[in-house]
């Protein structure tokens, strides 16, 4: 088939393009590159069966193609939080466009919404029939409130001009190509030990998150796209661990010298996130199966490879892992 897909040069986006070009698809790959990077996609610039068009998504584009991943949106506060009024016109002007796309082309849609649409949720854990506690106003509202409209107008186009949707909605994700300077709890805790500088845990640490690895991510966003379920459905890991104790297991992986530092929690972040995948099993057969201490062996190794090695020469070597 000829797939696009919007936002890959970037983290989980370029994962993707990995596996559609090993099965032997025809990939176009469209972004603007504000978070993406042509490294990660070094690999397949000269195949002719790849494509790369530099492109806002904010902008309509004509092209011919069977399936749409629109992913193209910044996903980290750091980010998204640094043009707010550009993300939600990625969220909502991008979408439109894409949308717009499929619907001329009669191509099948997947919209990358994130499990930012619960807010700080009051009902544990999330599942797909959960509305939300999400303030409208405030300094997350740019992407929680931008993807909750991206969902809307997804089922719109669905309900009034019958286009072919799928809606995912992503909990945290890791892996490598990470950016270094992403502001996400994974990349902060592991480039920190890696630098022998102190980890940065916001509150007390009793938050909770879960934690899916790229690859398990990207097998449920295929399997979506290639099923007969419209969604909305969850993709992320149901195993819960708090930040602190994400903070203690990269410490102990990488640098078990370096020392943890608390501070005030950011504005409107979730007190517990996991998500309930009972629609995922049962509609996508699919679960994760990467365990957290093998996804953060295989992050680290590659932050460590793209990290200055000047600024690490003073380290500690870490501590090797039973």
């Amino acid at each position: 088939m000829r797939i696009l897909v919007t936002g890959g040069a970037g983290f989980i986006g370029s994962h993707l393009i990995d596996r559609l070009m090993l099965e032997g698809h025809e990939v176009i790959c469209l972004d603007n590159f504000y978070t993406g990077h042509k490294r990660n996609i070094l690999q397949w610039l000269d195949n002719p069966y790849f494509e790369l068009i530099r492109h806002d998504v904010t902008e309509p584009i004509r092209l011919e193609v069977d399936q749409i991943y629109h992913l193209a949106c910044p996903a980290s506060p750091v980010h998204y939080q640094y043009n707010p009024v550009k993300t939600i016109k990625t969220n909502v002007m991008g979408t439109l466009n894409m949308l717009g796309l499929a619907k001329r082309v009669k191509a099948r849609f997947l919209l990358a919404s994130t499990s930012e649409v619960y807010g700080d949720p009051e009902v544990h854990p999330q599942s797909e029939d959960y509305r939300g506690n999400v303030n409208p106003i405030g300094i997350r509202s740019c992407y929680d409130e931008g993807k909750r409209v991206a969902e809307t107008l997804a089922f719109d186009y669905h309900r009034q001009n019958n286009v072919d949707i799928r809606v995912a909605r992503i909990f945290n994700t890791y892996g490598p190509r990470m950016l270094e300077n992403d502001g996400r709890v994974v990349s902060n805790f592991v480039v920190q030990a890696l630098r022998g500088i102190p980890l940065t845990v916001y509150g007390t640490g009793a938050q909770t998150r879960s934690f899916c690895y790229v690859s398990d991510l990207v097998e449920g966003l295929m399997r979506l796209m290639n099923g007969d379920y419209l969604g909305p459905v969850n993709l992320g890991n149901p195993s819960e661990y708090t930040i602190l104790e994400l903070a203690q297991t990269v410490q102990a992986m990488v640098n078990p010298g370096v020392d943890l530092v608390y501070k005030p929690l950011p504005q409107d972040d979730p007190q517990r996130r996991k998500p309930d995948i009972t629609r995922a099993q049962t509609f996508l057969n699919w679960r994760p199966s990467v365990p957290l201490q093998e996804g953060l062996a295989l992050t680290i190794e590659d932050f460590r490879s793209r990290l200055d090695l000047d600024s690490l020469q003073a380290m500690p070597q870490p501590v090797p892992q039973a």
